[in-house]
């Protein structure tokens, strides 16, 4: 399979326009355009039956004793976890490309109403427990949600764009469901997959 964009360019830095927030005029955060990207894939194997899309960073702090947090630094040798930013499933086969902004078109407070994807299903992103507890953000969010790494990361962050093509028409997940669920769901189903890579980071002296 081959997956390409007309927004991304894989290896590159991800334009602030498809991340969630961007360095403001006193280095911390201010909030971005939130646009989903365009994303396109091809040439998928004999057998597919449907497709699913997964945007995730492997590099959010395991720790957020640091995060955002004035003359400090989130150090660059802090163990990493994953952060899922999109989880969409079920796209039938005669879909083979998403618009940009079909999955967002702004910061949503509270989260999207999962209606909001055009097709397929939306799970949970993560976003939902990072603001787990605020009064005014707290919410379940899902489709897509951009990147927004801790404005004092030394780490640059990666972001991963995928498109799975399955030998199911539809996944076995329910409800809300998480990016862990639907790898578990997908296992043994995988006929092909396709990567766009991008970098990201709000702190001016991150590196990879």
């Amino acid at each position: 399979m081959k997956l390409s964009s007309n927004d991304l360019q894989d290896g590159a830095r991800i334009s602030t326009t498809f991340a969630f927030g961007k360095r403001g005029p006193d280095g911390r955060f201010a909030p971005s355009d939130n646009l989903s990207p365009h994303l396109a894939w091809s040439d998928a194997p004999e057998g597919t039956q449907s497709f699913v899309v997964i945007v995730w960073d492997p590099d959010v702090p395991s720790s957020g004793e640091d995060v955002n947090q004035d003359g400090k630094t989130v150090p660059y040798e802090l163990p990493r976890v994953p952060f899922t930013h999109l989880v969409l499933v079920d796209l039938p086969t005669h879909v083979d490309h998403l618009l940009q902004g079909a999955l967002s078109r702004g910061i949503v407070a509270k989260g999207k109403d999962p209606a909001w994807a055009p097709i397929g299903r939306t799970g949970k992103n993560d976003y939902t427990g990072w603001f787990a507890g605020d009064a005014d953000m707290g919410g379940t969010y899902t489709s897509y949600d951009g990147p927004c790494p801790p404005w004092n990361d030394e780490r640059l962050h990666r972001y991963h764009f995928e498109v799975f093509a399955l030998d199911l028409p539809r996944l076995e997940v329910k409800g809300k469901f998480t990016r862990e669920q639907v790898l578990e769901a997908m296992e043994g189903h995988v006929l092909d997959q396709a990567r766009i890579s991008g970098t990201y980071s709000l702190y001016a002296d991150a590196r990879a």
